[in-house]
């Protein structure tokens, strides 16, 4: 295959955070050295089960699903969507969630319950089987899961993406902010996403398809401004104020690169997951340098 000829598939979410990342891909305000892109914008289940295929060149997917697809990808030290303190969050109806007075009787409760989750690769899934141990649970597109809750389908619901933000405005009220309860637990921010390149790309060419994807986080990050604007159309339910504030909780330093902090997050998680049993493989984690 003639790589340098290559339109490489690149997946993503149709979320503010992921369009913020990619709009200096997307609107060629970049070098991006003679490659060409094919933007597939799905949800990240879907995302994650594709990447299980390999189908994609490069492709976000949750750190969840990382440690399933790890023989086929390995992980850009960019990109990463971390929750420092703040995270997927357990809600419910606002009227039926009786008053609990500590953690016990907030588990014990959610026991109890059927919980909405959007997708069992997810990292919200891994966290919440971490935080609750075993639970009764519903598969629930992540945009529906307020449906869900509402219908009294679920008595809780694991909520990502913007509903982090707007759940109050739809009259939940939070149970538990699981990345609150990991940095807690740990110290730590909790991995929830990051980029994914496929092995079988030669060096080479994997060293300039990282290199591209960290200047158009950069780009974003030092044109903020223009790069909100082109991410307002994927913001659900959110005004460009509140989609600012989502931007600013996903695309930080940790998405300019992991760090030292990133990178034991994500051994930790991946670590404990397979110490509980709910990861099959010890993770060996491999980073494109």
């Amino acid at each position: 295959m003639l790589w340098d000829q290559a339109v490489f598939t690149l997946g993503h979410s149709p979320d503010p955070d992921d369009a913020f990342m990619f709009y200096a891909m997307a609107k060629n305000k970049i070098d991006l050295r003679g490659y060409r892109f094919e933007h597939r914008l799905e949800d990240i289940q879907t995302l994650n089960e594709r990447a299980l295929r390999g189908e994609l060149h490069i492709s976000a997917v949750s750190i969840h699903a990382y440690a399933h697809v790890s023989d086929k990808y390995a992980l850009m030290p960019c990109g990463a969507s971390m929750g420092d303190g703040y995270g997927p969050i357990l809600i419910g109806n606002g009227t039926k969630i009786p008053r609990m007075r500590s953690d016990d009787q907030v588990r014990n409760w959610l026991r109890s319950q059927v919980i909405a989750v959007p997708g069992r690769m997810t990292s919200a899934y891994l966290a919440l089987q971490l935080y609750l141990g075993d639970f009764k649970h519903v598969i629930v597109p992540f945009n529906q899961i307020f449906d869900a809750v509402k219908n009294n389908q679920a008595g809780a619901g694991l909520i990502i993406h913007e509903g982090q933000l707007t759940y109050a405005r739809f009259g939940f009220a939070k149970i538990v902010d699981l990345g609150e309860w990991w940095k807690s637990k740990t110290g730590l921010p909790l991995p929830l996403g990051g980029n994914v390149l496929r092995k079988d790309i030669p060096h080479s060419v994997r060293h300039d398809l990282l290199q591209i994807v960290r200047q158009s986080i950069d780009y974003g990050l030092a044109h903020r401004g223009e790069a909100v604007r082109h991410s307002l159309p994927y913001a659900r339910e959110m005004d460009a104020e509140l989609a600012g504030k989502f931007i600013g909780m996903y695309v930080n330093d940790y998405t300019r690169d992991y760090g030292d902090a990133g990178r034991a997050a994500i051994r930790k998680f991946l670590g404990d997951a397979h110490a509980a049993g709910y990861i099959d493989n010890q993770v060996e984690i491999e980073f494109v340098e």
